[in-house]
């Protein structure tokens, strides 16, 4: 009966793991045992990019780099160990035997599904979104199936992608504050920023038996709320000056107006606007002209008070206002800042 139960048995003279197109995110797969034995001799085949890790009755045992090998007590020194075999054992012998790929995970993405919250020092507290991508290639075959695969027949890239995902996120908000660079200069720093960020990682991922190969930070962003107020500040840092500004608009609308049918009613706008314009330089050269500003001025008469400009006109101020109102709605100042400076000229008017 002994002998009929050996030859039944199913011996196992060929190891290796073939990977296809079904294995691209598998990153460790376990032969299939079964009843079956390793034969005393047999082959194991490890291709590159991939590792091979025996485990004797839940023990750690030998690891195989890439290569043809012959399994005989030479060559496996560990498990010779922990069967207790001498150097004659030439018997079938069973365990498990799990294959590793040890390839590149490539453009893996990660990005902040919240706004994180960080103090800036341009614009106080602020929200920002991030998002990149990185690589990691499997390093370390018995850290890795001793904290991460276990005793899984599959285990895939996908079932770990949450892990090192949010590992990335979880220390993008103390880079961002620890850096205390300001959010308008923070794109400039993205490169500077996926380093510094990796090297925070590269402990994370040494843990679980991987290494983080790259990190890059590719967009970092306001939402879309604050993003508006910013390109409203942007705007209105452009512009510059306001009351100059709005001198430049009235002295292009004159040619303008004397172009389009009722020409000349747009140029007695055009004409009252450049009264207003000739109005405001006069006032600042009379404020220039004030004895604290003229000390010093060769031609100055110290004690002297400026003569005062003369108040504009009803049609001015309206035409002013009109301006303001089309400034408004071209989205050039808003409807806070027009309201005040609209009160402002109405009280003008008496």
């Amino acid at each position: 009966m002994a002998l009929m139960d050996f030859i039944k048995k199913q011996f196992i003279d060929i190891i290796q793991w073939t990977e296809g197109a079904e294995d691209a995110d598998t990153m460790a797969w376990r032969f299939p045992m079964q009843d079956f034995e390793i034969q005393y001799g047999a082959s194991l085949t490890v291709r590159e990019t991939q590792t091979a890790l025996f485990i004797n009755e839940g023990k750690l045992a030998d690891v195989f780099g890439p290569g043809t090998h012959k399994l005989t007590t030479q060559t496996l020194p560990v498990l010779t160990y922990l069967q207790n075999w001498d150097k004659l054992f030439e018997s079938p012998f069973k365990s498990d035997v799990y294959f590793f790929s040890t390839r590149q995970r490539l453009d893996r993405k990660w990005g902040t599904p919240n706004p994180i919250t960080i103090r800036d020092k341009e614009f106080g507290m602020v929200r920002l979104r991030a998002f990149g991508i990185y690589s990691y290639h499997l390093v370390d075959p018995k850290l890795f199936q001793g904290s991460v695969s276990g005793t899984f027949e599959r285990y895939t890239s996908e079932q770990l992608e949450s892990q090192l995902r949010n590992t990335v996120v979880g220390h993008i908000a103390d880079l961002f504050g620890e850096s205390g660079v300001p959010f308008v200069d923070m794109a400039a720093n993205q490169e500077e920023f996926g380093r510094a960020l990796k090297a925070k990682l590269d402990p994370q991922f040494q843990q679980f038996g991987l290494a983080l190969d790259n990190l890059v930070v590719q967009n970092i962003s306001l939402p879309e709320e604050l993003q508006k107020a910013l390109d409203t500040r942007i705007g209105m840092n452009v512009i510059g000056d306001m009351g100059r500004y709005t001198q430049y608009q009235v002295a292009n609308s004159i040619p303008l107006a004397a172009q389009n049918e009722g020409g000349m009613a747009g140029i007695g706008a055009g004409v009252g606007a450049g009264l207003a314009l000739g109005q405001t330089m006069a006032g600042t050269i009379g404020q220039a002209m004030a004895p604290g500003a003229a000390a010093g001025v060769p031609g100055a008469v110290p004690g002297t008070a400026p003569a005062a400009a003369p108040a504009p006109s009803a049609d001015e101020i309206l035409a002013t206002i009109e301006k303001l109102h089309g400034m408004m709605t071209k989205g050039i100042l808003s409807a806070e800042e027009f309201a005040a400076k609209k009160a402002e000229l109405m009280k003008k008017l008496g």
